[in-house]
């Protein structure tokens, strides 16, 4: 249980991890980048260091690409160590091939241990259909923890999860969840304490 909430009920779960994977790789990648490209780059010297629009760059591991990175604007702060990212877009990639696409409509990056706080309409979408959707998403590098502290959504074809928030580590083996309840659509999962011919979670 959570300090300070011990009110609200709380169940640890198994969540496919194809979420995590995809930011772990977005944190281990983005530091060895191919280099940042922009239609425009200005220098601001009221707030941010560096302005950019439609910037591009990719995010390569051990000489492979593992993503690639847009945002339709970029405010850079040297002296933070940090990124603001506008309507961002991270395509993920495996063996060459697209896993999955995380838009946002803002994303705070760290240059420094490559953390992202992504927020606003935040979706993680893999190709063959399975959904997370949340109005924030952190992938905390330094903890080496995944969270939301906000109400999330979990879609595939065969389940749906949703929660007020969640923590857990990046292999997805140790989830918190504040007020879950779940559905099963069609084979799917079963919460703890669900009755084998309930569809939802008490």
């Amino acid at each position: 249980m959570m300090p300070g909430r011990n009110n609200k009920p709380q169940v640890r779960i198994g969540i496919p991890g194809w979420a995590t994977a995809a930011l772990v790789a977005f944190g281990a990648a983005a530091c060895q980048s191919t280099g940042i490209r922009a239609t425009q780059t200005v220098q601001v010297v009221d707030s941010s260091d560096q302005f950019m629009t439609k910037m591009t760059t990719n995010m390569v591991e051990n000489g492979v690409r593992t993503g690639y990175v847009y945002a339709e604007s970029a405010y850079v702060y040297q002296m933070a160590q940090r990124m603001d990212l506008r309507q961002m877009r991270v395509l993920f990639f495996e063996d060459g091939k697209q896993t999955s696409v995380l838009t946002a409509e803002q994303g705070d990056y760290s240059l420094a241990n490559g953390s992202l706080d992504a927020r606003g309409n935040v979706r993680i979408v893999s190709t063959d259909g399975r959904r997370l959707t949340t109005p924030r998403l952190i992938y905390d590098r330094t903890l080496l923890q995944l969270r939301s502290d906000t109400t999330f959504v979990y879609d595939s074809r065969g389940e749906r999860l949703t929660g007020k928030s969640f923590t857990s580590d990046l292999e997805f083996k140790n989830v918190r969840i504040v007020e879950p309840k779940g559905v099963q659509l069609r084979g799917g999962f079963d919460l703890p304490g669900q009755r084998p011919d309930s569809g939802a979670a008490p």
